[in-house]
């Protein structure tokens, strides 16, 4: 689709519509008609004149009473519809519907409604339709204490607030609203799948299934990370999505946290960031005249990054008593290797602070720390 072409989204202010339009500006999609609750209706009209691809996200799912559902998913959708034909617009049109729809209740079974008014319009009006029946959808700048359960949490945790777990073993789907928004434009550019065994139905990937306990209980490692300085498992998709998630709830006064600084005449030592399979990352500050580390490990291995001020890293080779030194300076950041096996040491060889990242492979284990001392 042209970058130019009118692109009709309603619920554009809601938690998927607004990250679906910052998305397509993003991508540069300049001609963006967001049709909301406050948008007067009679722009629904002229909107659906002009759109040649509609996004219709609008719809209700916590009403004070259940005949709302129908005249906010059946009726609003019908409406939706009727302006198109009226306006003899075929422009294609993609539904937000509900995997509730296959259920007896008044959500689901209006979500269905608004499902077989589409498949009539697209029978009749010979337009391509995208039925998405979403599960719960979680992110950023979704609504705490209405319909998600991951935006209360996140909420909650990150505001010191308590929680209601009913049922830890209680397990269900999920999808993440970037994934959603990736799929909602591929079926816009003509790039998704749908199952059409029966009818177009189209389904956001990948799914996380996750239970309420595993939730409640990795949010809350996200907030004692700050203290533990546990990094989550980025190698885990579900965790590093529910990450991002859990940071944007973060109160807007709370996010700067202090590390302990262990401080001496030599200067300071503050681990940064530890996890068990990547190790650990510290920043390590030194006078000028100091020498640090004289010791050697087994299996610990480590990188040193001077980032300010002038160094020499020294190595001697355990049993030998030949000496090797790497000048580093924070004015051509190069990474040194700690080897096994060597003795080592950094040396503050400058007129001011010297600041030193450094990696370790494994968090330090006071149990078992495998570090000997022993002079370069």
């Amino acid at each position: 689709m042209d970058k130019t072409s009118p692109i009709l989204v309603t619920g554009a202010n809601g938690f998927i519509g607004k990250n679906l339009c910052v998305e397509l500006s993003n991508l540069g999609y300049e001609n963006l008609m967001r049709f909301d609750i406050d948008t007067p209706k009679q722009q629904l009209a002229e909107f659906c004149k002009k759109a040649q691809f509609v996004f219709h996200l609008a719809g209700v799912n916590r009403p004070k009473d259940p005949t709302e559902f129908y005249e906010g998913n059946r009726g609003l959708t019908e409406q939706l519809l009727h302006l198109l034909q009226q306006a003899g617009n075929p422009a294609p049109v993609l539904i937000t519907s509900s995997t509730q729809a296959t259920l007896d209740n008044d959500y689901g079974k209006s979500k269905a409604e608004a499902e077989q008014l589409l498949y009539a319009h697209a029978e009749t009006n010979k337009s391509n339709v995208y039925v998405f029946r979403l599960p719960g959808v979680f992110g950023k700048w979704c609504r705490p204490a209405y319909n998600s359960v991951v935006a209360t949490f996140c909420h909650n945790i990150a505001h010191g607030l308590p929680i209601e777990v009913r049922d830890p073993a209680y397990s269900f789907p999920l999808v993440y609203i970037d994934d959603v928004v990736r799929c909602f434009i591929d079926a816009m550019e003509g790039k998704v799948c749908c199952d059409r065994s029966v009818q177009p139905v189209c389904m956001v990937t990948p799914v996380h299934e996750v239970t309420l306990g595993r939730l409640a209980e990795l949010i809350q490692s996200f907030r004692a990370s700050r203290t533990t300085l546990a990094a989550p498992n980025m190698g885990d998709a579900f965790e590093k999505k529910l990450y991002s998630t859990y940071l944007s709830y973060l109160p807007t006064d709370q996010f700067a946290y202090d590390l302990k600084m262990n401080c001496d005449a030599r200067g300071s030592f503050t681990e940064f960031l530890r996890t068990p399979e990547r190790g650990q990352v510290s920043v390590n500050i030194s006078n000028p005249g100091i020498v640090k580390g004289n010791h050697w490990h087994h299996t610990k291995n480590e990188k040193f990054l001077v980032v300010k001020g002038e160094a020499v890293i020294r190595f001697r080779k355990v049993g030998t008593s030949e000496v090797i030194e790497y000048p580093v300076s924070g004015e051509k950041l190069q990474v040194v290797d700690i080897p096994t096996g060597y003795t080592h040491n950094i040396e503050n060889v400058g007129s001011g602070e010297l600041v030193t990242v450094m990696w370790a492979n494994e968090p330090f284990d006071p149990d078992h720390p495998d570090t000997f001392f022993e002079p370069v």
